[in-house]
């Protein structure tokens, strides 16, 4: 197993990509890093680090694609960055996932113009981890990518989310539920009410109706489904939890699982390669996490079965 990981992307890197690096190799043994980044940048910083050498490889990048850079222009004009290949690696099958905390925008585009969506799925998804009270965790998605959607494309990230869900946070049969203004049905904009009745009648998933904002942090649904303008409303609101308590000195675990380094960063589900994007400002614990997140997504093949859902939904 191959991961590639940006070295040059966030704000805090290379340092701290460095540090995530150490504490994934320090407890792991059958994964092989590929660690992309400037060779003199990343030298120093993995000498003090003392890796095991066996356990990774550097591949040099000369150039970096900056935050604030338009993400389609960059990626044209700067092919030898460190997104750009990282995704000409992924592509070619030199890695088997691919991660970075660098400019958003030119890991989706990335993600779209190389690696492709797999058949079937219209629109790839992100997704957020959703804590809850009785300390286990949702999924929440879109979150940001799909702002305006058709109800075609919420059912697919029920399905999507479904597979995420079983696959990884291994919940059997997740229950899905639609985000809402109200559980009954025919509540909602156009949009909610014109989706309801297509997650009704989806057989691959286990619908339980409309949810309320009061049921996020709950176990009413593992899986809940909204279109990507909703969804990043809920996800910053979420995150600024953590920083709230962080400010009013408030010590409370669950509070600390709203803190997105506890899950380091997004999966791009849809798309026929594992990529994951995490936060911009993106610490050693949250690259560490996306690793692993990278490694489970591999070791649980949650690729293929996506892969087998759509077919078998096509046919």
């Amino acid at each position: 197993m191959r991961i590639g990981l940006d070295m040059m992307g966030g704000d805090y890197a290379p340092l701290e990509a460095v540090k995530g690096v150490k504490l994934f190799l320090d407890t792991v043994a059958d994964v092989h890093l590929v660690l992309i980044g400037d060779e003199q940048a990343l030298a120093p910083l993995l000498a003090d680090a003392r890796l095991d050498q066996s356990k990774y490889s550097v591949v040099h990048s000369s150039q970096i694609i900056g935050m604030n850079e338009h993400p389609t222009k960059a990626l044209k004009e700067k092919p030898e960055s460190s997104i750009s290949i990282g995704f000409h690696l992924l592509k070619n099958g030199k890695i088997d996932a691919f991660i970075s905390a660098g400019n958003t925008g030119a890991m989706m585009v990335g993600t779209f113009y190389s690696i492709k969506a797999i058949d079937g799925v219209q629109r790839p998804t992100i997704s957020t981890p959703v804590p809850r009270e009785n300390g286990t965790f949702g999924v929440l998605l879109d979150v940001g990518i799909n702002a305006d959607c058709k109800p075609e494309n919420l059912v697919q990230f029920a399905i999507l989310g479904s597979l995420y869900s079983q696959y990884i946070l291994k919940i059997d049969n997740p229950k899905v539920g639609l985000l809402n203004i109200g559980e009954e049905e025919g509540k909602g904009n156009l949009l909610a009410q014109a989706t309801y009745p297509l997650l009704k009648e989806t057989k691959q998933i286990n619908f339980v109706g409309n949810i309320e904002g009061r049921d996020i942090f709950t176990d009413k649904a593992d899986v809940i489904v909204c279109e990507g303008f909703t969804g990043n409303v809920v996800l910053k609101m979420a995150e600024s939890f953590h920083e709230v308590a962080v400010r009013r000195n408030i010590k409370d675990d669950y509070m600390d699982k709203f803190n997105f380094e506890s899950y380091g960063g997004t999966p791009v589900l849809g798309v026929s390669h594992p990529v994951i994007i995490g936060h911009g400002i993106s610490q050693a614990t949250a690259f560490k996490n996306m690793i692993v997140l990278a490694q489970q997504m591999i070791q649980s093949k949650l690729l293929e079965k996506v892969k087998e859902s759509f077919v078998a939904k096509e046919a």
